[in-house]
């Protein structure tokens, strides 16, 4: 049976174990950070609305006391939709830290040159999270300077050697100034092929339409410095900047060039910046070379002419003049049979012959090439394989003529013996 002391000391015992765990959670949800944080950003205190450039990282150092003793403790940074965390680290109360971090600077400015973005700092592990007064800070977010950016490039796949393809570009102006007189260049540096053209000035934002008049009601939040930067004009000039611009360039892939993967290169410069993108694009050739050797190696006695036949091939829409070169020295001489200007019709072949001669025996390599106009279109290395001539043994052809005879005229004894002799008529005396 329970007495009154009994039910008095259970009583007391259960109000200590509830105040126990009472102190315990109260003194574990105590604050890590003793007072405010010391945060700066790239060196400039967090308090003085430091500015950073969207697209690049930051550097923030936070220094704080700690109130308690804490193990695994994590700085954590948010900053728009980019977030980093610390290491874990232990702390003990009425000690200074000091944590450096790097965190990217988000670039959320579509609409806008420049804006403020809440930088927010916790400071906690898995028990604790500091409540302070101080743990948001604003920073001044800006566009850069001068920044292109190339919102497409569009391009076949692949093309076939010869032919003249489209490349079509989307140019937008993401940087906090204009950007004036902006080339644009396309190319295949692997072929030495490229295309320039001029697509104007991009001004940081498009503020209105062409149909529209400029309004400027926004002048009383925006100062006459920064409505040129966004591109209003004064009341009595039409909208017509833009802050986008599309074109396209066309590029010629030369016939006789290799099949195979190149690199397409976008450059876009003006006095300011430059900025380079590159696409791969493959190239088809069925005829990557001009000109096609039958054969190149011939044999022949020494003083004795080796001919090589040569194809000329125009896989163009126009006609083209060859022009045949030959190569000769004091071992070999070679020449064109004919002409040595060849014209080849658009889309057609010619057959060229070409003899050579050697003085010597021995084994000779010559080059032939081919021009078209000043350029080489190809060149074709010959081999010539000069034997010395062999002299007959008389002997040897006195019998040889001697078997030919022999074997003429026993042809022509069989033949009148197997001839049959005619018949005789005979002829009788009649009496009547």
């Amino acid at each position: 049976m329970v007495t009154k002391m009994d039910a008095k000391k259970l009583l007391v015992s259960l109000s200590l174990a509830v105040l126990a765990i009472f102190m315990v959670a109260t003194v574990s949800a105590a604050p890590i950070v003793d007072g405010t944080l010391a945060v700066e950003v790239d060196g400039v205190p967090a308090a003085e609305l430091p500015a950073v450039i969207a697209g690049e990282s930051v550097a923030v150092v936070i220094e704080f006391t700690s109130a308690v003793d804490a193990t695994e403790v994590e700085v954590e940074l948010e900053l728009g939709d980019s977030e980093v965390v610390s290491k874990p680290f232990d702390v003990e109360a009425g000690h200074t830290y000091r944590k450096a971090l790097k965190i990217d600077v988000p670039f959320e400015l579509k609409d806008e040159v420049s804006d403020d973005l809440e930088l927010e700092i916790r400071i906690g592990n898995d028990d604790d999270e500091s409540n302070y007064e101080n743990n948001e800070f604003v920073l001044r977010v800006q566009r850069p300077s001068f920044n292109p950016e190339i919102k497409s490039i569009t391009v076949s796949q692949s093309v076939d050697a010869g032919e003249s393809f489209p490349v079509d570009l989307v140019l937008k102006n993401m940087g906090y100034n204009d950007l004036d007189d902006i080339y644009i260049t396309v190319a295949i540096s692997e072929l030495g092929v490229y295309k320039t053209a001029y697509f104007g000035d991009l001004v940081p934002l498009e503020v209105c339409d062409d149909d529209d008049d400029c309004d400027e009601d926004d002048t009383d939040t925006i100062s006459r410095t920064m409505l040129g930067k966004l591109g209003v004009c004064d009341d009595d000039d039409d909208c017509d900047e833009d802050d986008t611009v599309s074109g396209r360039l066309f590029l010629e892939v030369p016939y006789g060039v290799d099949a195979g993967a190149y690199t397409l290169e976008v450059t876009v410069e003006n006095d300011d910046v430059v900025l380079k993108a590159t696409k791969a694009l493959k190239i088809n050739n069925e005829f990557s070379e001009n000109v096609v050797v039958v054969s190149s190696s011939r044999t022949a006695s020494v003083g004795e002419d080796a001919e090589y036949t040569l194809l000329l091939v125009n896989p163009t829409n126009n006609i083209k003049m060859f022009t045949i070169v030959t190569e000769s020295n004091d071992q070999v001489s070679s020449e064109v049979v004919g002409q040595s200007v060849v014209v080849v019709q658009a889309g057609s072949s010619e057959t060229v012959t070409v003899k050579a001669n050697a003085e010597e025996a021995g084994t000779y390599n010559f080059d032939v090439s081919v021009l078209s106009g000043n350029a080489v279109e190809g060149t074709a290395t010959l081999t010539l394989n000069a034997e010395e001539k062999t002299t007959a043994n008389p002997i040897i052809v006195l019998t040889v003529i001697l078997a030919i005879i022999f074997l003429v005229l026993l042809v022509v004894l069989i033949v009148l013996l197997g001839k049959k002799p005619a018949k005789t008529e005979e002829f009788g005396e009649s009496y009547y």
